[in-house]
């Protein structure tokens, strides 16, 4: 039998129409009456269980796909299709994923992380990421979004893996080989909007409301009348993820634009659910959440009043790095570019934790207590911090190899739990840009005109944007592994293989304690020393040779220039150098 089911509670008559064609504006007279049921749901249930395309319609209207559709193989605009999750034979009948704390996180794009774009197509990479010493993979989101090509970002049918990806059996295809490399699995998605091309759920109820607002559409109904189903709606989903597909884990993108009243939030009810998936499953899952307000709430258990997340991304840690490696201060960089931002983002998490931010005109975050540093994600690069630049530009195109080489050690040597984006690990040359391919040319113009003006307190010029809708700002944005085993991306391949085989093989590296954490810097001489029990990571920021305290006695083990001279409590250091040490045995007592 083929079960199909709609929620629509202000619903008159819902029809479904079978095998419609591609064509949803086509007229169609084969309409069977689903039968209502309560909560607002409609249903019936067919003989046959073979794959078959179909829509609804909604009191006589148009055809529409399936809110919940599991397969959408002719894009957003066209009819949803059955699919059989029972069929695909996995491979992973014993797969347990690393712990999230021991975890090594490399964030990647489907369609730019190899020439293909397809999920088939990156599992012969996988190996690269192996030899790396990534434990887990991190999926930019796959749910359909509009076109052949995009970010993810503006979803719209958010059960449905992109057809231009490969679907839902290459992507099941992708998961169980990373399982069979012992690579762990988590996807991005997005549940604080939805894209506005092909945005259909308003037809079916009231998903969204006019309560609140975000930056990127209409804000979902998670705390109104016919709340409780749009909830479930997307409970629901991140279940299916992690049941149908065998995801490790979810990253929740922006959620401090989920916007809910409710007594339980939802992001603690989705925990809540996850956490009994897994008693269900025999199987653990982790869930990361993108948090803007600095709000250590989120990964705080509910036990204590927290949401119960197992961690979330550190934007103060990139911000304070990332400018004193580029000196660049527009924009929200203006509140960074100091040793002691570096300082404080490394001892207690959030640079602004409490305290006013300039850029924002408003007090900024929340102290982190109590909790370990293995519940944020640290980094240098992610998607957003380089796409969201206006030529896409990395911190390879920003940096040189030296400051490259300083900037992986600090991520790599931190409390936090570090995040490379694809192609960090060998200093990739090619951009990743904002692209999208919106058909409607209203929308695509208001895209396009709206990136321009987006960057404007940078100071980047417009002229100097690329057209998201030009697909030559997808194409240059393709990894070329051809650059492997060349100069430079050789050498900061090796470097980046030495610091993860280092922070793995390291007690004192693993810990995500910050008691036994302390930083010493000196702004004058723009030099930064990081100790972690028994090891040092010393930094020279500065164009000149630097001499350096250091309060450790202990032998080098990776140093990013051969010509340094460690002598009795100091240590000379080239200029824009990293030396790390790891104290002797005796002296560690």
């Amino acid at each position: 039998m083929s079960d199909f089911k709609v929620w629509a509670p202000g619903a008159q008559k819902v029809n479904l129409v079978l095998d419609s064609g591609s064509d949803l504006s086509a007229s169609s007279s084969n309409r069977l009456q689903l039968n209502r049921s309560e909560g607002g749901w409609w249903d019936l249930s067919l003989p046959g269980e073979d794959e078959r395309d179909y829509a609804f319609s909604i009191d006589g209207g148009k055809l529409l796909p399936d809110p919940r559709s599991a397969w959408q193989p002719y894009g957003i605009h066209g009819p949803s299709r059955t699919l059989d999750h029972s069929k695909f034979v996995w491979h992973d009948r014993r797969w347990q994923p690393p712990p999230l704390p021991s975890a090594i996180l490399y964030e990647l794009h489907i369609g730019t992380f190899t020439q293909e774009g397809t999920f088939e197509s990156a599992i012969p990479n996988l190996e690269h990421l192996v030899r790396l010493g990534i434990t887990h993979v991190e999926l930019m989101p796959v749910a359909e979004f509009p076109g052949t090509r995009g970010w993810g970002y503006d979803g719209v049918d958010l059960f449905s893996p992109h057809h231009g990806h490969g679907g839902p059996e290459g992507l099941k295809r992708f998961v169980d080989a990373c399982h069979s490399k012992g690579l762990a699995v988590l996807l991005d998605v997005v549940y604080n909007h939805l894209g506005p091309d092909g945005n259909y759920l308003g037809c079916f109820g009231p998903y969204f409301t006019d309560k609140y607002s975000t930056p990127w559409g209409k804000a979902l109904n998670l705390d109104g009348p016919g709340s409780k189903e749009v909830r479930r709606f997307f409970c629901d989903n991140a279940r299916m993820w992690l049941r149908d597909y065998h995801f490790d884990g979810l990253r929740l993108d922006a959620v401090h634009a989920i916007y809910d009243s409710s007594a339980i939030h939802f992001l603690e009810q989705l925990a809540a659910e996850i956490e009994e998936l897994g008693i269900e499953t025999g199987r653990h899952f982790d869930l990361i959440a993108e948090n803007d307000l600095n709000d250590p709430r989120v990964v705080t258990s509910v036990e204590a009043g927290g949401y119960g997340f197992d961690a979330q991304w550190n934007d103060d840690f990139h911000h304070a790095l990332h400018t004193v490696l580029t000196g660049e201060h527009l924009g929200y960089y203006s509140d960074f570019g100091k040793l002691e931002d570096l300082a404080a983002a490394l001892r207690n998490v959030y640079v602004y934790g409490g305290r006013e931010s300039k850029y924002r005109q408003r007090i900024q975050g929340r102290p982190v207590l109590g909790l370990p540093a293995h519940r944020f994600v640290g980094f240098l690069q992610n998607h957003d911090q380089v796409g969201n630049r206006a030529k896409g530009e990395r911190s390879s195109h920003l940096l040189n190899t030296r400051q490259l080489k300083i900037g992986a050690a600090l991520i790599l040597c931190s409390p936090f739990l570090p995040l490379l984006f694809q192609g960090e690990e060998y200093g990739a040359s090619t951009p990743f840009l904002y692209f999208t391919d919106h058909g409607d040319p209203e929308l695509a113009a208001a895209v396009s005109k709206g990136r321009r003006e987006e960057f404007a307190s940078f100071g980047w010029k417009s002229d100097d944007i690329p057209d998201p809708q030009q697909e030559s700002s997808f194409t240059s944005s393709k990894l070329d592994w051809n650059e492997l085993g060349q100069p430079p991306h050789e050498e900061l391949l090796d470097w980046h293989r030495s610091l993860i085989s280092l922070r793995r093989s390291t007690p004192a590296l693993q810990q995500g304690s910050l008691d036994h954490l302390s930083v010493e810097f000196s702004e004058r001489d723009s030099w930064l020393s990081l100790y972690r029990q028994s090891v040092a990571v010393i930094c020279n920021f500065s164009p000149l040779h630097r001499t350096i305290p250091v309060r450790l006695s202990g032998q080098p083990v990776l140093s990013s220039s051969p010509t340094f001279a460690l002598k009795e409590q100091v240590v000379e250091l080239p200029s824009e150098s990293v030396l790390i040490l790891i104290a002797d045995p005796l002296a560690c007592g």
